[in-house]
């Protein structure tokens, strides 16, 4: 429980790193495969919004131009907005810095789970407001996740994910012949690739959560999972709002 209370801390470890990846990937699985089917779209990664971009522009469809721009865009600012908070706490000495990006994507999480039906309205952008509030919120949670561990986790898209795990299953398996020099010998990052393997593991695991969820109960199932980001989050929060407290009952000094 410990381990629980310190995820969106200051002070990080690996192991720390390892969990919150973990369960951000299970988050962004869910909300990826749940998204789509309500908005037949998926929006945790960029690469697809990229290409609908690129072709719709050569075909001439505005609206799919439309709609990817206003997606990167949303994805994009996201990304921006957690970079904006981050800093913000650090330079105002927070313990916060990393819980801030996260009480961010709960409280939109929240927005969502309980007036998802009344946001499926048009934008300029030619998509729903759906669209853009996840993807948005996809963009804020992968960018606090590359801040956290410095570009080593990501959680919202495993294209990256999945081709390291096959560069480090093919050193694993790499024949080193006999007598070859220690230095010289191929060896597998093991750890690395235990990491990659559960964020994959959870990707899927959370997608599966996230799709039976909009299929059975609605956009209500979203409201679990933004609580469970709000607990994580809680605790920098609280102990800066004591700090700030301990500061304003200190006398001072004539």
């Amino acid at each position: 429980m410990r381990r629980f209370r310190h995820l969106t801390g200051q002070h990080r470890t690996a192991s720390i790193n390892r969990l919150l990846g973990a369960l951000l990937a299970f988050n962004a699985g869910a909300v990826n495969a749940g998204g789509f089917l309500v908005v037949a779209m998926y929006t945790s990664h960029m690469t697809g919004f990229a290409s609908l971009l690129a072709d719709n522009l050569v075909l001439g469809n505005t609206a799919l131009v439309l709609g990817a721009v206003g997606t990167l865009l949303a994805f994009t600012t996201g990304a921006a907005v957690t970079a904006i908070l981050v800093n913000w706490a650090r330079q105002h000495a927070l313990r916060s810095e990393y819980a801030l990006p996260l009480l961010l994507e709960a409280a939109l999480l929240l927005v969502f789970g309980l007036l998802g039906a009344t946001l499926n309205r048009q934008t300029p952008f030619a998509v729903p407001l759906t669209v853009l509030v996840l993807a948005f919120t996809m963009g804020l949670q992968n960018a606090l996740v590359s801040k956290i561990s410095s570009s080593q986790i990501r959680t919202t898209h495993m294209t990256g994910i999945v081709t390291d795990i096959g560069i480090e299953l093919g050193k694993l398996f790499y024949w080193n012949r006999t007598g070859s020099p220690p230095e010289s010998r191929v060896r597998a990052n093991r750890i690395k690739l235990r990491l990659l393997v559960t964020l994959l593991g959870a990707f899927v695991a959370g997608g599966i959560v996230g799709a039976a969820g909009f299929k059975y109960i609605g956009f209500i199932w979203v409201v679990p999972l933004a609580l469970l980001l709000l607990a994580l989050c809680l605790p920098p929060l609280y102990s800066d709002l004591l700090r700030m407290r301990r500061r304003r009952n200190i006398p001072q000094g004539i």
